[in-house]
């Protein structure tokens, strides 16, 4: 079986169940580890190695950029020097020293990307403290429990959200004793800290508070914790996955010899665009690698609607992105095809049909058509910037359809990638030139081993001639566990192989596919999980519900659902706003929808969950889900895909409608 998969090579037979445990297939690794997997440089021992490295090797290089802004426009960037950087993360790590925080302790870092987020996660690494990212997209209550649950005692915070903050004192107070601002702080905001007795200063105060007294760096180990990262969770509370410095210095030589074994080097000319959330795994792990290499970061404005404005302007090489931006272009760029007119699009259809046929003969993309790149698909191009060479998709399933078209159209390497929190970012990612690797997310990352557990309850067989089951990990890039949950950490982490959840299937080219989930578990498109179940139980406690079957998948950015209502409640609401119909045509009426989704939203809202936990649309099935439909199991569990195939058709119209 090894000898017919491409790119991998066997390193451990295949186990039968034993004792309990299921049926495993063989333990692979990416061929491009035959030798061993690869270290990481002498000396690389850890995130301050990553940017003290680059700053002796680089010290003149273009670092840290942002757009201008003049007369309230963005003109161009300005940066900042990997020794410019060095000399103000080395008086920040003063001044939080001074503040009293030692090695070991907690910093929070509050806030979009920007420069200051970064010089505040090195001056935390120079010092052994611990980086503890709060997550932008989440509100207060989410930031307050990983004030409480990490114990952060001073946290950097974006000068907008300070308001946020603010309204967690009252429970974090017991923990946080000082807040920097990344710009100004007001008046009214300092008299409200003050009540609480915190310290809180603007960035430039705070610069100049470790001036007096220099502090020495204190020895850091390679198992030393850099970052607490909590996820979004999947149920309940955000769990906080314990990174190591080994984990991303492993993680950092793994991509480098993947990249020199495609040539595709990364280098010190290169050119990022730093806008997905830092407090996120994906791009943190991928800055760290730019930081490196000592090339170019440079920051958008915050705003998704500029955001090609700032590629335009930066020029990135690399371009990283989640589904939903790609998606994005792709819309945006089909709509300007269909509106360029008969003979631009037929012409546009002509050259990507030669290309593409090209392509999947197994020409390189650079030399599929030249001449199609050069009159037909250089505009692409020159919308992405003129430069990107690299485009990586990570954080959920990229549509096949998006993903092929951008191969063509685009003039660069489109990748998919795969990798959770748990596994330090990338576990698997797609490869350039394979276009038989579209729809999956390619071979291992050279630093991991990697095998399929059977799931039996499920049909997933590891053993079978095209083997499916539980995607399961091995190696340094591997978290430590989650922060104070052990009993977490024992359910995922088994015999040093870590659990993902998610189902996969060996393609015969050596890339895994994305089939399924093992639990009723799943991510929408913009990377957030929800956990189906939970969320049923609160939705059925809804005025005018039975029951209700909630659905959602990774290539939708919300939730829909399917509901049995309550006959009698919803006849007794029909007949006080004076609506005539029998139950089933009230199951069709458009205001009876819309009254069974406002007492939906209304129960998500008293049980506080995520906007995006909060169903968009239903519809309204006035026959219990029941066995005879093949909708319920004898002890009467949903059966989920059975329900996706009857309810397609609604499902499809429903995410239609909604857009």
């Amino acid at each position: 079986m090894a000898q017919r998969r491409k790119y991998l090579i066997e390193v451990e037979k295949p186990r039968e169940a034993i004792d309990g445990k299921p049926s495993r297939g063989p333990v692979y690794r990416s061929s491009f580890a035959a030798d061993g997997f690869p270290a990481p440089v002498e000396g690389l021992d850890g995130c301050w190695d990553i940017f003290r490295m680059a700053v002796e090797k680089f010290p003149n290089n273009r670092m840290l950029g942002r757009r201008q802004i003049v007369n309230g426009k963005a003109g161009k960037y300005v940066w900042q020097t990997y020794k410019e950087v060095y000399d103000l993360v080395i008086k920040i790590g003063n001044s939080i020293r001074a503040c009293g925080v030692q090695k070991g302790g907690k910093c929070g870092i509050y806030g979009a990307n920007c420069p200051e987020w970064i010089m505040s996660m090195e001056a935390c690494n120079a010092h052994g403290i611990y980086c503890v990212p709060l997550y932008d997209s989440l509100g207060a209550a989410a930031v307050e429990f990983i004030i409480c649950h990490a114990e952060v005692s001073i946290a950097f915070v974006e000068e907008k959200k300070i308001p946020e903050l603010l309204k967690t004192l009252e429970n974090t107070a017991q923990y946080l004793k000082t807040i920097v601002s990344f710009g100004n702080v007001t008046a009214e905001q300092r008299e409200e800290v003050g009540k609480f007795g915190i310290a809180v200063y603007s960035w430039d105060k705070f610069l100049q508070l470790g001036q007096v007294k220099q502090f020495e760096l204190p020895e850091k180990r390679k198992t030393d914790i850099c970052t607490i990262m909590y996820t979004s969770g999947t149920t309940g509370d955000p769990k906080g996955v314990l990174i190591s410095n080994e984990s991303i210095v492993t993680f950092i030589a793994g991509v480098n010899k993947l990249l020199e074994s495609v040539n595709e080097e990364l280098h010190h000319k290169d050119v990022y665009m730093s806008y997905l959330p830092l407090a996120h795994i994906f791009d943190r792990a991928i800055e760290e690698c730019f930081i490196f290499h000592g090339a170019s970061i440079g920051f958008w404005l915050g705003d998704v609607k500029l955001l090609i404005d700032d590629i335009g302007e930066l020029k990135p090489t690399i371009f990283c992105a989640v589904p939903r931006v790609l998606e994005r272009v792709y819309s945006g760029l089909t709509q300007k095809i269909a509106a360029g007119g008969f003979f631009k699009n037929k012409l546009f259809n002509i050259a990507y049909s030669y290309k593409l046929y090209n392509m999947s003969r197994g020409c390189k993309h650079d030399v599929a058509s030249p001449i199609c790149d050069k009159f037909v698909f250089n505009q692409i191009k020159q919308g992405l910037g003129g430069n990107v060479r690299l485009i990586l998709s990570g954080g959920a399933p990229l549509s096949t359809h998006v993903e092929g078209f951008l191969k063509v159209v685009s003039c660069a390497h489109v990748l998919q990638g795969y990798g959770l929190t748990e596994t330090c970012a990338g576990t698997f990612v797609s490869l350039p030139n394979e276009i038989s690797m579209l729809g999956t997310v390619g071979p291992p990352v050279p630093n991991v081993d990697v095998c399929l557990e059977s799931v039996p309850e499920m049909g997933y067989d590891a053993l079978s001639s095209t083997p499916r089951g539980e995607i399961c990990v091995k190696g340094k890039t591997l978290f430590c566990g989650y922060h104070k949950r052990d009993d977490l950490t024992n359910e995922v982490l088994i015999d040093g192989w870590f659990h993902t959840g998610d189902i996969g299937e060996w393609q015969e080219n050596g890339s895994m596919k994305i089939i399924d989930r093992k639990k009723n578990i799943f991510k929408l498109s913009q990377g957030e999980y929800v956990a189906v179940e939970n969320l049923e139980s609160i939705y059925s406690q809804a005025t005018g519900v039975d029951s209700v079957w909630v659905y959602g998948n990774s290539f939708e950015s919300f939730l829909i659902a399917v509901v049995n209502p309550n006959k009698e409640k919803l006849e007794g609401w029909a007949e006080e706003n004076e609506i005539s119909g029998d139950f089933t045509t009230l199951c069709q009426d458009p205001r009876a929808k819309e009254f069974i989704l406002r007492e939906l939203t209304k129960i998500g809202k008293e049980k506080k969950l995520k906007g995006f936990e909060l169903i968009r649309s239903v519809h309204l099935d006035p026959v219990p889900f029941d066995m005879e439909r093949d909708l319920l199991t004898p002890s009467y569990k949903k059966k989920r895909p059975q329900l996706l195939k009857y309810f397609q058709s609604n499902i499809d119209s429903m995410y239609k409608s909604s857009k």
